[in-house]
């Protein structure tokens, strides 16, 4: 049975804390979160509300008109939820216990470490932060939570590793924790003698990377603040947007050293608007994986790639580049490679097309490099021009013409990777699909587009630098 739908199996197992999909909220009638943070000091502006969007879940809106400037939310130090180096000497019961458990999780899963904390703070009687923790959802609309059916449909390789890769982390990950918390006495036990399944796991991990930000934390013994990742209650019901209406600050309190964590709005705000910030310049591999949705035609998007000389000789050869060498560059050449971290002891062999780049610097690099046969003309170019689509044609109008006509080539092979067209994944669309059929829809068509606007763009340069060479030639 393949990782994804274990975990998946694991939710008929209807435990305190196993994630079911039954209801929108942990509880069906949850404590009033605004009324919560203003009992525990902190300020919450009159005019901000929750609002329940369909099936995007909940937000923030406000009813009145608020001006640029204006403070929304105000939370004192001890109302965020975090997990920090300080921190996890306050957890209740023996530190060493949730210690070891986030010692075991990779750092690029952080959102796990925090997690552990929510988890033990959910299964605590009389918890502080009960009811935070109640209004969260009960289910999250994240790939690892995807019918089997739901993964294959997302069709893209790269994201499939990762959901598979968490998947497989969260059921070894599961037997690390039993491991750990078999013998401890009642009074030990982090999560009330509960018992703790890859399902109930996922659920944290996803409400975190769903909800935490990165912030400064406490300070270190050194005087440095450390990073790390906190909940914020109420401030992340805030949508996002790249043109947000509001922005999250921290400062310090006038009346103490710690910090104070703030929803400001950036511009004004009109009556009914809902309260947007900015989760960051990501692609949508992070926003489904993290968040649950996709964003259409999301500038930030790109397609993740592996640098492979045969590869680029066969796109190249398709494109009508004559004697590719990329799978046999000369001494010079791989020289240069070797600098952008593409040959060597440990390559990085990750490369992207898309985004705001539209070509990565160092694929660029590499291919004017190896599509050049004057060493002497490329070592007049420093490496950052070479990686630069703005410097236009460093090596020459018929350097770069190849250059694009192979990256073309490579959009050609890698949309042929893709079992549908997207005229076939608009079709599917239909009213009665599901939430998840349909974000692995939504996701799939734009990687497509990400792809089919690389080709146009190129294609538009190529026409233009061919002009600009026929009318030099003609002139």
């Amino acid at each position: 049975m393949p990782a994804s739908k274990m975990v998946m199996a694991s939710l008929i197992h209807r435990r305190p804390l196993t994630c079911a999909a039954s209801i929108t909220r942990l509880v069906s009638h949850p404590p009033d979160l605004i009324k919560w943070v203003r009992h525990e000091g902190g300020f919450v502006h009159q005019a901000v509300k929750i609002s329940q969007d369909g099936r995007n879940g909940f937000g923030l809106i406000v009813s009145e008109a608020i001006p640029k400037g204006s403070e929304l939310i105000v939370l004192p130090d001890h109302i965020p939820l975090k997990f920090g180096p300080l921190d996890l000497e306050g957890a209740d019961g023996p530190p060493s216990v949730l210690v070891h458990l986030a010692q075991k999780v990779p750092d690029e899963l952080w959102a796990m470490k925090l997690g552990l904390k929510l988890l033990q703070e959910r299964a605590k009687v009389g918890s502080f932060w009960w009811p935070y923790i109640s209004n969260l959802p009960e289910a999250y609309s994240i790939p690892i939570f995807f019918p089997g059916e739901d993964i294959k449909n997302l069709q893209y390789a790269p994201l499939l590793h990762q959901v598979n890769k968490r998947c497989r982390f969260l059921l070894d990950f599961e037997k690390e924790v039993e491991h750990t918390l078999k013998n401890l006495k009642p009074s030990d036990h982090p999560y009330g003698g509960q018992h703790v399944d890859a399902s109930s796991l996922g659920w944290a991990m996803s409400a975190v990377s769903s909800r935490a930000f990165r912030l400064y934390g406490n300070k270190l013994p050194d005087g440095i603040h450390s990073d790390v990742p906190m909940m914020l209650p109420l401030i992340d019901m805030c949508n996002h947007s790249f043109n947000p209406n509001a922005q999250v600050l921290q400062e310090h309190d006038p009346g103490n050293a710690k910090m104070l964590i703030k929803v400001v709005a950036e511009k004004p705000i009109e009556q009914a608007d809902s309260l947007l910030i900015n989760y960051g310049c990501l692609n949508n591999d992070i926003f489904l994986l993290d968040y649950g949705f996709v964003i259409p035609s999301n500038p930030y998007d790109c397609i993740e790639l592996k640098y492979d000389g045969a590869l680029l000789d066969a796109a190249s050869m398709a494109a009508g580049v004559s004697s590719p060498n990329f799978s046999s560059p000369a001494r010079w050449q791989q020289k240069i490679l070797s600098q952008l971290n593409l040959d060597g002891d440990a390559p990085i062999l990750k490369v992207t097309i898309g985004g705001q780049e539209l070509i990565e610097g160092r694929l660029l690099a590499a291919l004017r490099v190896l599509l050049a046969n004057d060493m002497e003309i490329v070592q007049k170019h420093d490496l950052d021009a070479l990686k630069s689509l703005s410097v236009i044609a460093p090596l020459g109008i018929a350097n770069e013409v190849d250059a694009f006509r192979t990256v073309i080539a490579l959009c050609v092979i890698a949309l042929g990777h893709f079992p549908t067209k997207i005229m076939d994944d608009e079709s599917l669309l239909k009213p009665d699909v599901s939430a998840s059929t349909e974000l692995a829809i939504q996701f799939r068509i734009q990687k497509k587009s990400v792809i089919i606007d690389v080709m146009r763009d190129l294609t538009r340069r190529v026409k233009s630098l061919l002009s600009k060479d026929m009318s030099t030639t003609q002139g």
